[in-house]
């Protein structure tokens, strides 16, 4: 097996060409491509606090946001952020896609979309900070799912014997040592990383999450974000 590592949206468009057989992808993209199914019940959400996906301002309200830059490598978040604004604020700010520069992005809009190691490690001084999956549990009450493992449809017999679970109990048993490998990269405390994906990040679906994806999808249709909702089709073992 040869893994590629690579941003959300890259994982998605190459999975949609079928130039890799599953992909770890944003689950606003499962509604966009028509040969996926889902690995069930893994996932990359949270619960409350994700700390990896935010909302960058110096504005003091979200009523105050009117443009907000988008980090391009963002999928399931740009949706999110629409989401919230449309549904929940009251109003739509102008959108632009940007590559990640966040002095850049701020200098020309009143917010920014950060997301990944990025939304961990830039300086928050003077800056008002919106973490989107809190801003979902406030508004929602539910969890939220930011990614999915998802198969190509036509390799499904090949994948069916992956044992996804029992990777995702691998990682979760060697958290530790992820967070000591990661440390001096990102120049964050390895207990901090460790907490980080102790409580911040969510691997395993459960109800609130699930009833969050769904609700997620709702509303991205409701708000002409995606053409349809289409039912979740799983890879089962």
């Amino acid at each position: 097996m040869q893994l590629i590592d690579a941003v959300p949206a890259r994982c998605a468009a190459l999975l949609a060409q079928g130039a890799v057989g599953a992909a770890l992808v944003p689950v606003i993209e499962y509604q966009r491509t028509t040969d996926a199914l889902l690995v069930p019940d893994i996932c990359v959400g949270s619960q409350g606090e994700v700390r990896s996906v935010v909302l960058v301002s110096l504005r003091d309200d979200l009523k105050e946001i009117h443009s907000v830059a988008l980090d391009d490598s963002s999928r399931t978040s740009a949706t999110l952020i629409k989401i919230l604004f449309r549904e929940f604020v009251g109003h739509e700010p102008v959108w632009e896609s940007y590559s990640l520069d966040l002095r850049r992005m701020l200098n020309a809009n009143d917010g920014a979309l950060i997301i990944g190691d990025p939304a961990m490690t830039f300086d928050r001084a003077g800056l008002n900070v919106w973490d989107l999956a809190s801003l979902w549990r406030e508004f929602t009450g539910l969890g939220f799912v930011f990614a999915m493992w998802m198969v190509h449809s036509g390799v499904r017999e090949s994948l069916r014997n992956i044992d996804f679970p029992g990777a995702c109990d691998e990682g979760l048993s060697q958290l530790e040592q992820i967070a000591k490998d990661y440390a001096s990269s990102l120049s964050l405390p390895a207990s901090e990383l460790e907490l980080y994906l102790r409580q911040n990040i969510s691997f395993r679906m459960d109800a609130s999450m699930r009833a969050g994806l769904n609700l997620y999808y709702d509303l991205a249709w409701r708000h002409n974000l995606i053409d349809a909702v289409k039912p979740l089709k799983t890879l089962e073992p």
